[in-house]
């Protein structure tokens, strides 16, 4: 079991690996890679029970599904440095022929990647199927989603909301990266979302707020707290509350880093405010 200092360092990393990655090609999503970065970091190195090598199926382990699938910087980071293939291919993301499209690709058969993310909205429904196949097949595994918080003015979410509370899918947690913030703006400025909570309540889910979305401690306790509410009788949604652009000063507190790479000095920039801690690739 790693210590919170460990999480901390390779989240840390992570942080590292997404602004080099995305700087290298001058394309990419740094903000939300960035506000979701300690949630997958806790997710996969504490928090999901998986198998590797890495087996599409998922039998008999918790199984994961990134439906914003915009943030694959942190993604790949996180999945490499966890062991699903090797550091030194994050080097190749978003190059021709790479495994590591700007959004994950099935096609690709990148370990790790069990559904194409290219379109928002479309992951809580695959997550559903899978969660009641888990349940048919007497596997008593848990099934986790990521969303974007912009994710949710998609309809497409909120059928598949109503869905998995009137179907009862318990074996299920989805989390929002709730940073506020989207592509063309604040959250509230663009549609607002309202009441999450009251929202989510009323299609018959449980939820939990990690008011600290990018601390360790927080986010660790709340996905355990979670956890202890499956096999309820009802879906459990975590609303994480993050910061877009966490952990680089400049890119903190606004909308405008959600799809916009650094230069040279930005780069060096936030390199300076997270040391290195387990090697670049």
């Amino acid at each position: 079991m790693p210590t919170t200092q460990q999480l901390q360092d390779f989240s840390q990393q992570v942080r590292r690996d997404i602004v080099r990655m995305v700087h290298k090609v001058q394309s990419g999503h740094p903000g939300g890679s960035l506000s979701s970065n300690e949630f997958l970091t806790v997710l996969f190195q504490e928090v999901l029970q998986y198998k590797l090598p890495f087996q599409m199926e998922g039998k008999n382990e918790d199984m994961f599904f990134l439906s914003n699938g915009h943030i694959t910087p942190a993604f790949y980071a996180v999945l490499a440095r966890s062991g699903f293939f090797p550091v030194s291919e994050l080097a190749s993301f978003r190059l021709f022929g790479s495994r590591l499209q700007g959004h994950p690709s099935s096609h690709d058969k990148l370990p790790g990647v069990r559904v194409a993310a290219g379109s928002l909205g479309q992951g809580l429904s695959v997550a559903l199927g899978v969660a009641q196949a888990k349940k048919m097949d007497g596997d008593t595994h848990i099934v986790y989603t990521l969303h974007g918080d912009g994710e949710l003015q998609e309809g497409q979410i909120w059928e598949a909301v109503l869905y998995a509370g009137a179907k009862k899918v318990d074996n299920l947690i989805a989390s929002v990266d709730y940073n506020k913030a989207q592509i063309d703006g604040f959250t509230d400025d663009v549609v607002s979302l309202g009441n999450l909570r009251a929202k989510f309540e009323a299609f018959g889910w449980v939820v939990l707020d990690v008011e600290k979305g990018n601390d360790i401690a927080s986010i660790l306790e709340g996905m355990k707290e979670a956890k202890t509410l499956t096999g309820k009788g009802k879906p459990v949604c975590v609303l994480l509350h993050t910061q877009m652009g966490y952990g680089v000063d400049f890119m903190m507190g606004t909308y405008k880093w959600h799809g916009n790479p650094p230069n040279d000095d930005q780069l060096a920039s936030a390199l300076a405010q997270n040391a290195e801690t387990l090697g670049d690739y």
